[in-house]
């Protein structure tokens, strides 16, 4: 028994370790989300901001989460195993809940992507960065407006003189944006790129908490197993 429980104990301290390692990716995650975010062409619509945010206060709680069990592991301190324990299984059951909430408001996604997408090119001129984001955009993908080229002709001036921005041209020239046809300027538009994009990113992040799931269910496993050895007043040193 008391060879069980020495391993029970090191396998919970070497799962937090790994349980750590899953915190600091999740904090990554959600910093590079929040970059990405920031260089890809869509305006801030209403409920798309905070998940990269979430991503990163999970990953922070996670990480302090997973310190306080070694150090309850490694002390054999019953109290902070079993806090440990508790605090692994509300962040469980707060991913559970996040998962069966971004299942059931999936299909919103491409609505907010487009509505995004317009919104970016409604300030096209009044906002720099996001024009910057939108150009460079247009170009790696080559692509031009939501559907296509023709949704320019919707927005401000671009309607008005009939031009499109210069990065949608094929081939950059002085009047390549005056009087867009599908043989000047890209002729598809950007709303499908960027939905895959969305869902590059989405499958990433899926793949990610699901492995830190599995490692939390071991390190409830593994907490509830040495509670009961410490609380039997086994010597597992």
């Amino acid at each position: 028994m008391e060879g069980g429980m020495k391993c029970v104990k090191f396998l919970l301290f070497f799962f937090n370790f790994i349980f750590w390692v899953c915190g600091v990716a999740l904090i990554a995650i959600g910093v590079l989300a929040l970059v990405a975010l920031g260089r890809a062409p869509v305006a801030p619509v209403s409920g798309s901001g905070w998940t990269p945010v979430g991503v990163v206060v999970l990953g922070v709680v996670i990480f302090f989460t997973s310190f306080f069990g070694c150090c309850g592991a490694w002390k054999e301190s019953y109290c902070m195993v079993t806090t440990f324990a508790v605090l692994l299984s509300l962040i469980f059951l707060v991913e559970i809940a996040a998962a069966i909430t971004g299942y059931v408001f999936k299909d919103k996604v491409p609505g907010l992507v487009e509505e995004g997408l317009w919104e970016a090119m409604r300030r096209y001129e009044q906002d720099p960065s996001l024009s910057a984001a939108l150009d460079a955009f247009q170009k790696e993908f080559e692509c031009c407006g939501v559907h296509n080229y023709t949704d320019w002709a919707r927005v401000g001036r671009f309607g008005d003189n009939d031009t499109v921005p210069r990065s949608c041209c094929r081939v950059s020239t002085d009047a390549c944006n005056v009087h867009p046809t599908p043989q000047t300027v890209y002729e598809k538009g950007c709303l499908p790129s960027l939905e895959a994009w969305v869902r590059r990113n989405v499958l990433l992040l899926a793949a990610v908490a699901l492995g830190v799931a599995l490692f939390e269910v071991l390190g409830v496993v593994f907490s509830c197993c040495l509670m009961r050895g410490i609380r039997s007043g086994y010597e597992v040193m």
